[in-house]
């Protein structure tokens, strides 16, 4: 074998290059990634003894990468969730969120969890309240079962008039929101399939559902008027969801398929206000 022919089987010096530059890549990223879970770790514990839960919940630090924002000391948005919360003996599974924007510690602070001195530029809090715990509450007054939250769309689904230019609608009010609830219940000894149509509303930091028109499957029931009676007074109830995380005031309520949700945000507060 010549010594030319030796030299056109060795790779290429730029290979070798480019191949080292994708190895060390792959090491920085890897490391990146590494940091960021220890920085998630940190958090989770912290927020798992301020909210007073029995498991760490979920974090995340977002953007990439994790190093350029730990040497900065400022986390663009850290998001924090759990899931099956308790509160008190009324709600027994709340879902939790919330979304830290620009959370200030140093790198070693926060690898050492110590928070004492973290500030948030602003964090957007919210608590969810699904069906199962609607359907317990209900369950006081009146037993249901299969128990389904949705917006009401009646309104949505309305036609304008031919010819007419629709009205210009003012600005909805985001501490109330239009709520369609159905589910099944027995009635004199009859099972019923209802459907009911009003409002959830934000009072005070509680959830207000007011009822005004329901409807049955069945209309042919004897002491219709009363039934109706019985079902609106069953749905329209007031929940206290308790504290959103980092004691957010809560200033919005939506609604979506399978529950409520109340949302809230505060500004320029210390990492350590996490607890409710």
């Amino acid at each position: 074998m010549t010594g030319t022919e030796t030299t056109k089987r060795r790779p290429p010096r730029g290979r070798k290059l480019i191949i080292a530059a994708l190895v060390l890549c792959g090491l920085l990223v890897a490391a990146d990634f590494g940091l960021a879970a220890a920085g998630e770790y940190q958090v989770a514990q912290k927020m798992r003894e301020k909210f007073g839960l029995s498991e760490d919940p979920s974090v995340r630090i977002n953007g990439f990468p994790f190093t350029t924002q730990a040497l900065a000391g400022d986390y663009k948005d850290i998001e924090i969730s759990a899931t099956g919360v308790p509160v008190r003996e009324q709600l027994r599974d709340l879902e939790i969120r919330a979304n830290l924007h620009h959370t200030r510690i140093g790198l070693s602070d926060l690898l050492s969890g110590n928070t004492r001195g973290a500030k948030i530029d602003q964090v957007k809090g919210s608590v969810k309240i699904k069906a199962n715990d609607l359907n317990r509450l209900v369950n006081q007054v009146t037993p249901f079962t299969d128990m389904v939250i949705e917006p009401d769309t009646r309104a949505q689904q309305a036609v304008e008039p031919a010819g007419e230019q629709p009205a210009v609608s003012k600005a909805s009010d985001p501490t109330v929101a239009a709520v369609k609830l159905s589910g099944t219940t027995t009635v004199a000894g009859r099972k019923l399939r209802i459907s009911a149509f009003g409002t959830v509303s934000l009072v005070d930091g509680q959830v207000v559902i007011a009822m005004q028109d329901v409807e049955l499957d069945d209309t042919s029931l004897a002491g219709l008027d009363a039934v109706l009676s019985v079902v609106r007074q069953a749905l329209s109830v007031t929940i206290d969801p308790g504290a959103l995380p980092f004691t957010v005031t809560p200033t919005a309520v939506k609604v979506e398929r399978g529950a409520f949700t109340l949302e809230g945000s505060i500004n320029d507060i210390p990492l350590d206000q996490g607890g409710g």
